[in-house]
């Protein structure tokens, strides 16, 4: 290598040295240049977000839930499809005001629109609007252990939000974060982006969820609210566990008693009606019940449909029907038991929650109401509710209550009279969920040698009827002989 050589590869390298610098604040110009253009475009998105939304001004007045209402019949579901930043194509569905609308909030989320169209209605989609996107617990509290975690790691809400609607490969969840998302990109509290889908959120973790947006503490409430709907959820799953076994059981004992009544009976009839000998009344019984299911099934199979489909109904829509079936059933030996600790435990869990994050006494109460499906303690909660009004105490409404146990009655007023009412109500909360695992464990152990032995002795009688008979007609033959 010569002089010249080396020299030019020293003067390249001296001008890489002094360019460097300018090179690198090209570049911020034209990061910074691209951000701020970004920026505008999602500006731009935002204020056409904020303006096809058509809020509500501060000048007008009305009833907040009619509002709601107006809001909510104005929206329309648009079928859309879109690309990812990576070209996966997807398909989804929103709730929108307009077709526009739909288009900037898919862009502002960094799709390519590709298409975008008003939902046709068909069976599909009226059945799935019918039962509704409602979350399960387990969903409810696995979906607020991730937005905890998140938060706690500094990723802001609206895209923590994002996160789990890119996660999920369900369209229905998926349109549920979108609408949040939506909500709050408009400016919405996370309260209100929950409360205008209140179909979907239970009205417990709306009103934590406001309480948290008051104290600052949102991942703390998520975290407590993930933990609620994990027990809920895990005493859900212990009772299905608890009645599998036996249901299916109890319906294969159902199914072989038919089939031997409808296919196996009628055979030993014909035969035993050609010996003209006299049947033992175990066997004529059999006989008499073999026939009528076989000349009647259609019948029995109707009717029971239609008792079925009426106290559903029923039980639906009447409250005074509802209400004395689940007194019958709470009164009930062992059954009963399970259903009260189930529902004291539920009550005292949430009463809890809402009293340690200051919420509201009669907010609290009006919250309880909501969640209970049982129309007793419903009664119980509004006739507090009544006292609360007049100035009495919570205990005076639960005082001499057969649906709320006396250890349970005994810690609320001790609560009230320490100030710790909150305390309490966990650890009643507590011992009567335990109590609730112990009753289903209990029962899980009766049903299963019960519903075994119902299944012998059924197969055993009918065995029993048509066998007799044949020992009867072997003796008379071997007598003749």
């Amino acid at each position: 290598m010569n002089i010249t050589e080396i020299f030019i590869k020293v003067y390249h390298m001296v001008k890489k040295v002094i360019d460097y610098p300018k090179d690198l604040m090209n570049r911020m110009k034209q990061e910074q240049i691209s951000r701020e253009k970004k920026e505008e475009d999602e500006e731009k998105n935002r204020r056409l977000i904020r303006d096809t939304m058509g809020t509500v001004t501060a000048n007008d007045t009305g009833d907040d839930d009619k509002k709601e209402d107006k809001v909510r019949s104005n929206l329309f579901t648009f079928d859309y499809t879109v690309k990812d930043a990576s070209g996966k194509q997807i398909k989804g569905s929103f709730d929108a005001k307009s077709l526009k609308e739909v288009e900037a909030f898919l862009i502002n989320e960094g799709y390519e629109v590709i298409n975008v169209a008003p939902q046709k209605k068909n069976a599909l989609t009226m059945d799935l609007n019918l039962f509704g996107n409602k979350l399960k617990s387990g969903d409810l509290s696995f979906i607020l252990t991730q937005l905890a975690t998140y938060l706690r790691a500094g990723i802001p809400l609206v895209d923590s939000v994002r996160i789990l609607s890119r996660q999920t490969e369900k369209p229905a969840k998926r349109k549920i974060y979108d609408r949040i998302v939506y909500d709050l990109v408009a400016g919405e509290k996370f309260s209100t982006a929950l409360e205008n889908q209140d179909t979907v959120f239970p009205r417990l973790l709306i009103n934590m969820v406001k309480a948290s947006e008051m104290t600052g503490d949102l991942p703390q409430i998520l975290d407590e609210m993930a933990e609620y709907y994990t027990s809920i959820d895990q005493t859900k799953k212990q009772m299905i566990s608890a009645l599998t076994y036996p249901l299916i059981v109890l319906v294969v004992s159902f199914v072989v008693v038919i089939f031997c009544l409808i296919y196996v009976v009628p055979n030993f009839v014909k035969m035993y009606s050609e010996t003209e000998s006299s049947l033992p009344g175990i066997t004529v019984f059999t006989m008499k019940l073999s026939s009528f299911f076989s000349h009647h099934y259609i019948t029995i199979i109707l009717l029971i449909a239609a008792i079925l489909i009426g106290f559903i109904t029923a039980y639906q829509n009447i409250k005074y029907f509802r209400k004395r079936v689940q007194t019958v059933a709470m009164k009930m030996p062992i059954i009963g038991k399970i259903i009260i600790y189930s529902e004291v435990s539920m009550f005292t869990r949430t009463f809890a929650q809402l009293l340690n994050h200051s919420v509201h006494i009669t907010d609290t109460m009006s919250v309880l109401s909501k969640i209970s499906n049982n129309e007793v303690y419903k009664e119980i909660i509004s006739n507090t509710l009544d006292t609360l009004s007049k100035g009495g105490k919570i205990s005076e409404s639960f005082r001499g209550q057969w649906a709320f146990p006396i250890v349970a009655y005994e810690m609320l007023v001790t609560g009230e009279e320490t100030g710790k009412l909150g305390n309490m109500m966990e650890k009643v909360a507590e011992h009567y969920s335990n109590l609730h695992k112990n009753a289903i464990t209990t029962v899980k152990s009766l049903l299963e040698p019960m519903t075994i032995l119902f299944l012998a002795f059924a197969v055993g009688f009918i065995l029993l009827s048509v066998v007799i008979p044949m020992f009867d007609i072997y003796g008379a033959v071997g007598t003749m002989s």
